[in-house]
């Protein structure tokens, strides 16, 4: 049980911040700062998108450490370390410029955020359902998008000032550190009861590597927009003056949008509320390239933000459900899954840009995998979700 001085609410705003830190700033802060480094070093987008997949390599891998035996210590000092992690990384991008630099410092930063998401996830739910206040996890998960409109209000204060994109990862480290001392302080430690699996996994369930696979197709179907939004309204001369808010969108609509999606899954089920979802964004993500009007940039932020925080809350939410036993295990190799989706998605998109000049057909590949996820879910037994 949690300890009386422990507060819910407070416990679930910790991990609401413990995921804007590691997650909505120490990753998706490449987001708006990527135009300015491309401009400054040359990159080419095939190397833009490189350095985006070096993060979520880290991502995956880091689910899959996270799902290992060995990890049965404390999740909180898990936590506490893995947070540690992203901050000195994301700090750190602003002191290097070579290559090889860039892709350990992000390989290491998405290593820690995979940390993140599993341990503050598996600790913040286990805590919650023990006094049943199940629903703050919304809180919890609000945390992504609340990370996102932190940082892009940050990239956007700086840059109105002249700050260079060195400057603007200095300053998201501080932020991140800054985020830690208040994870610290409203996630207290405790001892941690695990409840084990009899055979370590849970046991083959048709309906979980359902929801596996889709999930990994959400991965895929997101990242394309989430990696490359900033810099396709930048190459547009029609909708370059979005640039400035058009992340901040993004984040103010993820922000808030895990209670609605709660909402809508406690009336239509988790499987027609996740296909939803995927659908929306599906939309969103085919407006960023073919609706290339002030608009259409709008709808594609709003649906973006509006959806993909949502999709992956359900998604653990669900896979958390159909675990038995030790929940972390399940929430790791979900993580894995939606971090593989992510890793092949910058690249593809990076390479085929190159080629092409335009990013139009790997963001409506994208759309197409999103709505595959959609059916895959929706095709589910009733009974599992």
């Amino acid at each position: 049980m949690i300890s009386e001085s422990q507060n819910p609410v407070w416990l679930a705003v910790g991990g609401l911040i413990a995921l804007a830190a590691a997650l909505g700033v120490g990753r998706f802060v490449y987001t708006p700062i990527l135009p300015l480094m491309v401009e400054d070093l040359g990159m080419t987008k095939t190397m833009a998108g490189a350095l985006a997949s070096a993060n979520f390599a880290g991502y995956l891998i880091g689910a899959l450490v996270a799902a290992s035996s060995a990890m049965l210590d404390s999740r909180r000092r898990w936590l506490i370390g893995a947070l540690s992690v992203s901050a000195v990384t994301t700090g750190a991008m602003g002191f290097v410029e070579s290559t090889p630099a860039f892709f350990v410092l992000r390989f290491l930063g998405g290593f820690a955020s995979a940390f993140v998401l599993v341990f503050s996830s598996a600790l913040v739910l286990d805590r919650l359902g023990a006094v049943g206040r199940s629903k703050l996890a919304v809180v919890h998960f609000a945390g992504v998008g609340s990370g996102i409109a932190a940082s892009a209000i940050l990239v956007s204060i700086l840059v109105a000032a002249g700050s260079e994109w060195r400057s603007l990862w200095l300053a998201s480290g501080l932020l991140s550190l800054l985020c830690l001392g208040i994870v610290y302080t409203l996630i207290p430690d405790r001892t941690e009861l695990h409840t084990p699996s009899t055979s370590g996994a849970a046991p083959p369930n048709s309906a979980l590597r359902s929801l596996v696979f889709a999930y990994g197709l959400f991965g895929f179907g997101y990242v394309i927009t989430a990696t490359f939004l900033v810099a396709i309204v930048r190459a547009s001369e029609d909708v370059r003056g979005s640039e400035p808010f058009v992340w901040l969108l993004v984040g103010l609509a993820a922000a808030p949008s895990i209670a609605f999606w709660g909402f809508c899954a406690n009336r239509m089920g988790n499987a027609k509320a996740f296909a939803l979802a995927c659908a929306l964004e599906a939309a969103g993500v085919a407006a960023s390239v073919l609706w290339s009007t002030l608009p259409g940039i709008v709808a594609s932020a709003l649906l973006l933000g509006g959806t993909f925080v949502g999709i992956t809350a359900l998604g653990l939410i669900e896979a958390r459900r159909l675990s038995h036993g030790e929940p972390r295990r399940t929430l790791a190799i979900m993580t894995a899954s939606f971090g593989f989706g992510q890793i092949l998605g910058p690249v593809f998109a990076g390479f085929v840009y190159d080629l092409t000049g335009s990013f139009l057909v790997p963001s409506l590949g994208a759309a197409g995998a999103l709505l595959v996820a959609a059916t895959l879910v929706v095709m589910l037994p009733r009974v599992t979700m």
